[in-house]
C-alpha cells in the first residue's frame, strides 16, 4: 500500500496518491495512440501531397465551372447558340469583317466576348467553351460510373466463384476486347441511331447523348473487370476469406463484407484514369462527326470547327486546347497521388 504525498497550497495540504496520477497519464497516452483507419491515413498521406492537392483544385474548379455554365454566361452576357455574326439584333456590334473572320485581335477578345467568337457564325468562344465542358463532363461521368460498376461486378463474379463462371465470363471479356475501339465507336454510332429514329428525322440531342453512353459502356468495361478479377483472385486464398468460409458466412456476405473493402484502392485509381480517357473518347466521336452536333456545344465540336478554321483563325483552338490539356494533365497526376496515398510503397 502507498503512502499518500501531500502537496501544498495556500496554507493547506491535499493528499495525492500516485497510483491516480499513473492511471490518469497512462489515460492521456493511450488517448494520443488512438488508431486511425485506413482512410484517415490516406487523407493525412494525401494532404501531404502538395501535387495532388493542387491538382484536386484545379479538377474541382473545372467541375465547378461546369455546373455553373449558365451562370458563369448570364454574367458575360452571352449564349453559345446567339449567331452575333449574323443576327440583325446585334449589327449594332459588328464581330466579324467582310471575310466573316473575327475583328480584333486574337480572335475578337473583348470586353463583350471574353474569348473571342468563332469565325463565320460570330458565336461566343466563352459560352460554347462553358456548356461544353458541362457536356463533356457530365457525359465522361455518367460513362465512367456505368463502367465501373460493371466492371465489379463482373470481376468480383468471376474471381470469386472461379471455374465455369469465370471461364465463361473471360470469354466473354475476351469478345469484346476483340473489337477495334476507335472503328466500332465510330460504326456503331450511326447504327444504333438509326435503329432508333428515322434517319430522315433530326436526331434529338438526349438519344445522341444515351446512344454515346451505351455505345462506350458496352465497348469499355473490360480493362475495369480483368482488374478487379486479378486482385479478387489474390483475395480469395487470403486466411480472412478462408476463416469467414469456415464461420458459415454466405458468397454474398463474404463479397460484402470482405472483399468489396479490399477492392477500394484499385477501383478509386483506375476510375480517376479512366475519366479522363472518356473525355478524350467523347471528344473524338464529336470531332469524328458522330458524336455531338450542332448546335449541342461540345469539347469535341469545338476541336473540329478549330480544324477548319485554323487557317484563318489559329486563336479559335486556343483556349479549348489548353483547358483540355490542363484538366487531362491534372486529372492523371490526381490518379497518381490517389495510387500513392493508398499505397505509400507506390512512391513516385
Amino acid at each position: 500500500m502507498t503512502s499518500p504525498t501531500k502537496a501544498e497550497g495556500s496554507g493547506s495540504t491535499v493528499a495525492l496518491d500516485p497510483e491516480l496520477e499513473v492511471t490518469s497519464e497512462v489515460a492521456k497516452g493511450a488517448k494520443k495512440l488512438e488508431g486511425r483507419s485506413p482512410g484517415q491515413l490516406m487523407w493525412q498521406r494525401f494532404k501531404r501531397d502538395r501535387t495532388g492537392m493542387f491538382c484536386a483544385g484545379v479538377v474541382i474548379f473545372f467541375f465547378a465551372i461546369a455546373l455553373l455554365a449558365p451562370v458563369l454566361t448570364a454574367i458575360s452576357g452571352t449564349n453559345p447558340y446567339t449567331l452575333y455574326g449574323q443576327d440583325p439584333t446585334y449589327a449594332d456590334k459588328p464581330v466579324l469583317d467582310e471575310f466573316g473572320l473575327p475583328l480584333g485581335y486574337f480572335g475578337g477578345v473583348s470586353a463583350d466576348h471574353w474569348f473571342g467568337v468563332e469565325p463565320q457564325y460570330g458565336r461566343d468562344l466563352f459560352a460554347m467553351m462553358m456548356y461544353g465542358m458541362r457536356t463533356s463532363l457530365y457525359m465522361a461521368v455518367g460513362v465512367a460510373t456505368l463502367l465501373t460498376i460493371t466492371g465489379v461486378i463482373i470481376g468480383v463474379v468471376g474471381g470469386y466463384f472461379g471455374g465455369r463462371v469465370d471461364f465463361w465470363l473471360g470469354r466473354v471479356t475476351d469478345f469484346f476486347l476483340s473489337f477495334p475501339s476507335q472503328l466500332f465507336f465510330i460504326a456503331f454510332m450511326p447504327v444504333v441511331t438509326a435503329f432508333f429514329v428515322d434517319p430522315r428525322e433530326e436526331t434529338p440531342t438526349y438519344f445522341r447523348a444515351l446512344a454515346i453512353l451505351i455505345v462506350l459502356w458496352v465497348l469499355g468495361w473490360m480493362g475495369m473487370a480483368r482488374l478487379v478479377r486479378s486482385v479478387v483472385l489474390a483475395l480469395r486464398e487470403r486466411e480472412f476469406i478462408e476463416a469467414a468460409k469456415v464461420s458459415g458466412a454466405s458468397p454474398a456476405r463474404i463479397i460484402r463484407k470482405e472483399i468489396l473493402p479490399n477492392i477500394v484502392t484499385p477501383v478509386l485509381v483506375q476510375y480517376t484514369y479512366q475519366l479522363p480517357s472518356t473525355i478524350l473518347t467523347i471528344a473524338f466521336l464529336s470531332f469524328a462527326g458522330v458524336g455531338f452536333v450542332e448546335p449541342t456545344p461540345d469539347w469535341g465540336r469545338l476541336f473540329a470547327a478549330g480544324a477548319q478554321y485554323t487557317q484563318q483563325d489559329p486563336a479559335f483552338i486556343f483556349f479549348p486546347g489548353v483547358a483540355l490539356v490542363i484538366f487531362i494533365l491534372c486529372f492523371n497526376l490526381l490518379g497518381d497521388s490517389v495510387r500513392d496515398a493508398f499505397d505509400p510503397k507506390s512512391g513516385r
